[in-house]
């Protein structure tokens, strides 16, 4: 480095101002911002616009430049105690994405655009997840996201910033409460249990008491329905004894009934 000043040095004073320009403002002038990003520049305090994408010109000490990312940003919304519609405590948490879309907005009109959104996603989460009930908090998860989502980014639109989605994450209950979930979801399979059990008697008997219209209206199907049996109970391997009789014995008894 000294070998360079004393060069210059050598070649004048023009020179040495050049080298000095080179050297100090130049880098604080020149400024590449990437395809992702843009600059906000205010020029003695007023503010000039965004530039960027590439290389942006900057006055040295006139000039100020806020880089901001244009990127979608994922953060994590802290867990939230929350009291649901039918009062039953619960511990919720989520997870926010959202971007800028004004870079100007994003600067001049919140002073920390990352901390004013997660602090808004942490109300509004309390807020709506309090006038939900248990039951929708747990199967209408798609339709609640939704609302999260609206409510946010209409908050934050004034600031230049995109909400684009907000999925809640774990939804955790107390421990009495879900041993009160379990007895109620064992009480409900019991009593589909029954029902599918009744209908099954219910469609049985229908189905005997078609059985024994069509067996009266042709006698010899109660004959041959019997003969079946003794063929079933013959090719079983067992000690069973019986003794056919036949059915012309028990046609007085079925002519009187």
């Amino acid at each position: 480095m000294m070998d360079l000043f004393s060069g210059v040095t050598a070649l004048g004073p023009i020179a040495l101002v050049l080298a000095l320009f080179v050297i100090i403002v130049l880098p604080q002038a020149l400024r590449i911002l990437r395809e992702y990003e843009r600059g906000v520049v205010f020029r003695l305090g007023k503010l000039l616009g965004a530039k960027g994408p590439g290389v942006v010109f900057l006055i040295p000490i006139i000039d100020r430049m806020v880089k901001l990312d244009l990127r979608v940003v994922t953060t994590s919304v802290p867990q939230q105690e929350i009291m649901t519609k039918d009062n039953v405590p619960a511990t919720v948490d989520a997870v926010i994405y959202f971007r800028v879309i004004s870079p100007t907005d994003a600067v001049v009109k919140v002073e920390d655009y990352w901390k004013a959104t997660s602090l808004i996603a942490q109300t509004t989460l309390r807020s709506v997840l309090g006038q939900a009930s248990l039951d929708d908090l747990l199967s209408q998860r798609d339709a609640i996201n939704q609302k999260l989502q609206e409510i946010i980014d209409r908050q934050t639109e004034p600031w230049g910033i995109k909400v684009t989605a907000v999925e809640v994450k774990d939804v955790s209950l107390p421990d009495s409460m879900k041993r009160a979930m379990a007895k109620q979801a064992e009480a409900e399979r019991e009593r589909r249990a029954k029902v599918v059990n009744a209908e099954g008697e219910f469609q049985a008997a229908e189905k005997m008491v078609q059985a024994a219209a069509m067996i009266a209206k042709e006698p010899i199907a109660l004959q041959l329905r019997y003969l079946q049996t003794m063929r079933e109970m013959a090719s079983e391997h067992n000690t069973t004894t019986f003794l056919p009789l036949p059915i012309d014995l028990f046609s007085a008894f079925l002519k009187k009934g």
